[in-house]
């Protein structure tokens, strides 16, 4: 790779994403977001000063899809990749069962930036889960996080609730309660915000509890105004045009255009009612619905499944036969055809999604001449205020869609003016190239304001540290781990003299640096190389005990202790441990799970009053508040970045609620079979292992199921 100009790494996780031929509305998670990071991508790569752009996306093997989505890297243009990394199972899944395999991508990304040989200047995040990462690595690396947020789980869920579906319906099906935590944590971390309407910024993510912690930048996306573009005068037959008019008796009628995958969000039922409850646009004009593609409706999922259903259900309820077309098939290639048919047959697009943050395929209706009819919400109010190509309507009144459609087609000289409009206010405002000289121009005044804060980040991230060069690193909790089975700790400290040279050992634990020393003299502990101490807030090495002076650096940012000790001082449940408990970046409680409110909650208060902090509950006795970049997860990420030592050449071994984090990932994970219960939902996870023997005894017990070092040698030797 160059050391020439910007590097910008995209995260784009879920969905099927490659260079040519989008399948786009294949499924939910395969949309306009698809489009719009690829064309980003290019048009970023075609501008002097960018080195190189990779988006990062996710290994699927799977013979459903198509193989090419199992290739490690592919070219978009010229300085533009796709890069795929294997994380979670090896099939497709949808977006929302990616999250509990999100953190495994963390440590992937990791080591992918180190094989670089170079640190993108920005990680650019689109749509929660992938913020959700990219907060992970900018608080490990300190790069800049910049993030698109595509569509927000706070605005979706009060639609859904509003058209009528049960909360708990949703939430399972749609993950709402860690998505919008996800979002919430972007809001702390993020360097930047790039929406593409005013009315996101202040409608939608102004719901936020952290709204106004981050910089915001509108910027319009763009449209390829080389593919969409008004129909010639002489059109000829295209397939597609085919498959839409073996549907309709007087195909050459108006066409009202709807093009969306099939997501009850998109809200096609209601057009479906609108258009069936009015006699007038059954006389004067077809639906045509394209709404993904499919072989079997019964072969999809259950989400279009029942979306399609209801649609053919409602055509059949009002007798749409040879008025109504929903085709089976589409290709990407050819939806710039169906706009120019739709222009052509002098008709109108329509979206009538319940939320749309910006609306892509809006701007592609108005580059072909077509005028539009769009939800109020978001993104449409700005396309329509620029373009001034069209009416706005209230996607919940099935009477209001109608009328604006009626309206629409209803005057010849206003259509014709309307589509003139829209060629214009693309011109004007929504190409890539003026989209991606803007982004440039907010990204470097961005990384200015950021110039020392990077450097000082960066450079204590290179530091090269005296610690023998091992090949492998055990890293245990203290107590009820290491200590409470003499015979089991002998065995581990015969196991350790005989990997010395090999095998690095650290300790990472609640206690502090003086009570850790303390209680590993009283064990006969030999002093380990590393010291992770209070819950993860301090390193320290060997003998001498030097203390990391760049995780200190890392840490810091935000951290307000007394405005922390004083949100919480009337929670009750909440009683505050004594000067010994308590560090320059811990702060320490004893917890009544009885009396004091769920975790969640305290989380929510300390939002509330904008303050950023990791809330750590173990034991069912202790609460400690950290640092947002502090935990003992994220300070074994730290040093595994530091050294360029892998995750998984790691075995942690913990026994309660504040080992967690370091135990789920890429690391080898070992609970011992004293463990407390906060940790018994983790049982089934890959690369977690509970023991059956307690204490230290256990963790012997996981170094031979994952045949710990034997397999690192074999490694070298392989090597």
């Amino acid at each position: 790779m160059s050391s020439d100009g910007r590097y910008i790494l995209m995260l784009n996780l879920h969905g099927l994403i490659r260079a040519h031929a989008l399948e786009l509305g294949r499924d939910e998670d395969t949309g306009g977001q698809t489009t719009y990071v690829l064309e980003l991508a290019r048009a970023l790569a075609a501008e002097p000063g960018v080195g190189q752009v990779d988006v990062l996306t996710r290994v699927v093997e799977d013979p459903k899809v198509d193989a090419g989505y199992s290739v490690p890297e592919e070219p978009i243009s010229p300085n533009a990749r796709i890069v795929r990394l294997p994380f979670g199972p090896r099939r497709y899944l949808r977006k929302e069962l990616l999250w509990p395999h999100l953190d495994s991508l963390v440590d992937r990304c990791l080591l992918f930036m180190r094989a670089q040989q170079r640190l993108p200047d920005v990680i650019h995040s689109h749509y929660a889960d992938a913020g959700y990462v990219g907060a992970k690595l900018s608080q490990l690396t300190g790069i800049p996080l910049v993030h698109t947020g595509h569509s927000l789980g706070r605005c979706k869920r009060d639609r859904l609730l509003a058209s009528g579906r049960k909360p708990s319906a949703i939430d399972r099906q749609y993950h709402f309660t860690r998505r919008i935590a996800a979002e919430e944590l972007v809001l702390q971390e993020a360097a930047l915000i790039i929406a593409s309407t005013r009315q996101e910024c202040s409608g939608q993510w102004g719901i936020y509890e952290n709204y106004g912690r981050t910089p915001m930048a509108v910027i319009p996306p763009g449209t390829d105004t080389s593919r969409f573009s008004p129909a010639p005068r002489r059109l000829e037959t295209t397939p597609i045009q085919q498959r839409v008019d073996r549907f309709l008796k007087q195909p050459d009628k108006p066409m009202i255009l709807a093009l969306a995958r099939p997501d009850a969000r998109k809200n096609l039922l209601r057009l479906v009612q609108a258009y069936g409850g009015s006699s007038t646009l059954q006389e004067h004009a077809n639906l045509v619905i394209i709404a993904g593609n499919r072989e079997d409706i019964r072969a999809l999922d259950e989400g279009p499944r029942g979306v399609l259903t209801e649609l053919l259900l409602e055509a059949d309820k009002y007798d749409l036969h040879g008025r109504f077309a929903l085709p089976k098939q589409h290709s990407a290639d050819e939806v710039a055809d169906l706009y120019r048919l739709a222009a052509r047959r002098r008709g109108v697009f329509v979206n009538p999604a319940l939320t749309e943050p910006f609306g892509l395929t809006l701007i592609e209706a108005a580059a072909s001449g077509l005028p539009i009819v769009a939800t109020e919400d978001g993104g449409p109010r700005d396309i329509i205020a620029n373009c001034s190509n069209g009416l706005l309507v209230n996607p919940l009144d099935t009477d209001a869609i109608a009328a604006a459609l009626k309206d629409a087609l209803s005057d010849g000289r206003r259509w014709q003016t309307w589509a003139r409009n829209g060629l214009n206010g693309v011109r004007r405002h929504y190409t890539w190239q003026a989209h991606a000289k803007k982004y440039l121009k907010t990204l470097d005044q961005m990384l200015f304001r950021q110039r020392k804060r990077l450097r000082r980040e960066h450079a204590a991230l290179y530091e090269t540290h005296a610690l023998p060069l091992v090949q492998a690193m055990i890293v245990s909790d203290i107590d009820n781990t290491l200590t409470g089975d003499a015979q089991g700790l002998a065995e581990f400290v015969n196991w350790l003299q005989t990997q010395r040279g090999r095998v690095g050992f650290a300790v990472a634990t609640g206690r502090s640096l003086e009570l850790t020393l303390k209680v590993l003299k009283q064990w006969k502990i030999p002093r380990p190389d590393i010291l992770i101490t209070s819950v993860g807030s301090e390193i320290h090495y060997g003998r001498k005990l030097k203390p990391d002076e760049s995780w200190i650096r890392h840490i810091r940012h935000e951290w307000r202790r007394d405005a922390l000790e004083a949100a919480l001082a009337d929670v009750p449940g909440l009683r505050l441990q004594g000067p010994e408990g308590q560090r320059e970046f811990k702060l320490s409680y004893f917890i009544d799970p009885a009396s004091a409110p769920p975790v969640r909650e305290i989380q929510a208060l300390l939002r509330k009053h904008r303050l950023n902090a990791q809330v750590i509950y173990s034991h069912q006795a202790y609460l400690d508040i950290l640092p947002a970049r502090a935990s003992k997860g994220q300070a074994i990420r730290y040093l595994a970045w530091r050294w360029g030592l892998p995750l998984t050449a790691f075995l942690v071994a913990g026994d309660s609620g504040n080992d967690r984090e370091m135990l789920l990932g890429d690391t080898m994970g070992v609970i011992v079979g004293n463990h407390s219960e906060e940790l018994a939902d983790l049982e089934g996870r890959e690369r977690i292992y509970f023991a059956r023997r307690h204490c230290a005894g256990g963790i012997i017990e996981g170094i031979r199921h994952y045949r710990f070092a034997e397999k690192r040698q074999e490694e070298e030797v392989d090597a």
